[in-house]
């Protein structure tokens, strides 16, 4: 059912999902440019009509009572950013306790312009000895999808700018919140 509903919004909205189908079992899937709150119904339409089943970060805010549970049976991990909470070991050792584990997250952090992106991402999928999948929402061309793969190296800077260079192009629904330099 979440399937056809996302194909139905897919077709109302003009867009349409690109790139490879079978995915990891383990992965980390970055998902750019991230812009406004529609890039949320893009991402996880295209995974229900692609059976990439994901887990997402997501502010611990959004978790009370009923909207917590759904959001929780939907994939959401929840962040509480007041402490600090080691996250990236946490989630290194899902990965690391699971048979299949795919985590999505937003480099960008925000909806926001940010100067650079966001680390995280990174270090988990570096950590855990898993690729990252480079998911791009494109508004200019309504496509939606995997554009490439990376197995991090450790150096860091030079998988960045790979990572920037396959995203350079990519428009967000709101152009003037995306900068396509991520370092």
């Amino acid at each position: 059912m979440k399937k056809i509903l996302s194909q139905i919004i897919f077709w109302l909205l003009g867009w349409k999902p690109i790139g490879t189908f079978n995915y990891p079992k383990k992965c980390v899937i970055i998902a750019a440019p991230h812009t406004s709150n529609w890039d949320f119904l893009i991402g996880r339409c295209y995974g229900y009509i692609t059976k990439l089943n994901v887990h997402y970060l997501i502010k611990s805010s959004f978790f009370i009572p009923v909207l917590g549970a759904l959001i929780r049976k939907n994939g959401g991990i929840p962040v509480y950013r007041d402490s600090a909470n080691n996250m990236v070991s946490r989630i290194v050792k899902r990965f690391n306790n699971s048979d299949s584990f795919r985590l999505g997250i937003s480099p960008e952090g925000t909806r926001s312009r940010v100067e650079k992106w966001k680390t995280g991402f990174y270090h988990i999928a570096y950590k855990a000895n898993v690729p990252i999948l480079l998911l791009a929402m494109d508004f200019k061309t309504k496509r939606a999808g995997v554009i490439d793969s990376l197995i991090p190296s450790g150096n860091i800077e030079q998988d960045m700018i790979f990572i920037q260079n396959k995203f350079h192009d990519k428009t967000g629904k709101i152009p003037e919140n995306y900068n396509p330099k991520i370092l």
